[in-house]
């Protein structure tokens, strides 16, 4: 989440709204297949506390996909939990990667910032020293005649 806070009434796609049998309409399936996905974990959808199930717009969209992978494709129940489990994981690792890379690019910053501190600390009042390479070499020097103007 953003931190800021959300209307405890706001209505997401993650908001559990639907009975079971509202679900079953919306995906095309049978209530009770969407109890059997429960049991095996394929779309969980949240509990009142009654213990009855309230299916989100994303569990309803699962549901579809589900149902897709299954008939269309010929996926098993237990290759399209392990899909949906390898799609999370991929959400999960994108969000993580999204997160580094802003904590990298917040200390790159920060780092250009103290460099950008420590160059404008500098004296500029100084002259850069250069090291001065005596040699051996005889020099002689003859200072130049006057000549008289009389």
């Amino acid at each position: 989440m953003d931190g800021r806070r959300r209307n405890p009434y706001e209505l997401t796609e993650e908001t559990p709204v639907y009975v079971i049998s509202v679900a079953a309409q919306l995906s095309g399936l049978h209530p009770q297949t969407l109890r059997q996905y429960d049991r095996l974990g394929l779309v969980s959808p949240d509990r009142t506390p009654g213990r009855g199930r309230r299916y989100s717009a994303r569990d309803i969209e699962l549901l579809r996909q589900v149902q897709q992978l299954s008939q269309d494709e010929g996926v098993n129940l237990a290759g399209i939990k392990r899909i949906i489990e390898l799609e999370n994981q991929v959400i999960a690792l994108q969000q993580r990667v999204a997160e580094l890379q802003s904590a990298v690019d917040g200390a790159a910053a920060t780092m250009r910032q103290r460099e950008a501190a420590v160059h404008a600390s500098y004296r500029r009042d100084l002259v850069p020293y250069q090291e001065v390479h005596q040699s051996s070499a005889l020099v002689v020097w003859r200072p130049k005649r006057q000549q008289s103007t009389d």
